[in-house]
């Protein structure tokens, strides 16, 4: 009797099943504990991926916590290609989803953190404009240029402390997380990516840039969400890390 993908598929990623009936081992026999062994090792090998992705959602739920829930996770969520850099994708939804952690809702923010850091670091290079490029555009010019931003960006909003969360369980002097909704930036000004507190307004900036608009078109959009919208923090955030990677000066074109 064969054995078929399926099967053993779900044979390996599940302890609890029973080792497929006629599945044999190099010399023609039981794969029996060979393929026990086999399967502890996936198992394992696909949790400590899991923590190195996620550091931080590991250190919240404690080692004792991580494990058999990275357990749950990966045996409904499998690997789907062989390259284990962005294994994990579908795990912050896990987490909002998982029955025993609702009261801990903040994990799949902090989650898509994690995630988000690793696809800034996988992204394409790119190389930032001077950090005076802005300075050079005559000011009533300044409201019409376009810019490009760094492939590498990527923001996230959250009704929870996410940046609080994550740098507190990063960095040993981090003030203690205040109940308060935080969107971040991730941001790469080398290789290393990093995320930032965005100041208000600065998401509503960097979406309205990406989609086209101009700086003042831009400004005015963020304004109209977030009153104290400041234009210079955010420009200053963005030039300093290398995010802005193209100014086009309609006026002089």
């Amino acid at each position: 009797m064969s054995v078929t993908q399926t099967e053993f598929r779900a044979a390996m990623l599940d302890a609890a099943q029973e080792i497929p009936v006629g599945l044999l081992d190099g010399r023609d026999q039981p794969a029996g504990r060979r393929f026990s062994v086999y399967r502890n090792n996936v198992a394992v090998s696909l949790t400590e991926a899991l923590e190195t992705g996620f550091p931080v959602i590991a250190k919240l739920l404690g080692e004792a916590n991580f494990k058999p829930i990275a357990g749950l996770f990966l045996r409904q969520s499998p690997p789907s290609a062989p390259v284990m850099m962005h294994y994990g994708a579908a795990l912050p939804q896990f987490l909002r989803e998982f029955e025993p952690l609702k009261h801990l809702g903040y994990l799949g923010d902090v989650a898509e953190i994690e995630l988000a850091l690793r696809r800034s670091y996988h992204a394409a290079d790119s190389t930032g404009v001077p950090g005076d490029a802005l300075a050079q555009i005559a000011p009533e010019s300044l409201p019409n240029v376009r810019m490009t931003l760094a492939p590498s960006l990527e923001v996230l909003r959250s009704h929870w402390p996410i940046y609080d969360l994550w740098a507190y369980n990063t960095y040993e002097d981090h003030p203690k997380p205040q109940a308060q909704a935080q969107t971040v930036v991730i941001l790469r000004p080398e290789f290393d990516p990093t995320p930032h507190l965005l100041p208000a307004g600065g998401a509503t900036f960097i979406t309205a840039i990406n989609k086209g608009e101009t700086l003042g078109q831009a400004a005015e959009t963020a304004a109209e969400l977030a009153e104290d919208f400041d234009l210079g923090a955010i420009l200053g955030l963005l030039l300093t890390h290398g995010a802005i990677i193209e100014i086009q000066n309609e006026d002089t074109e």
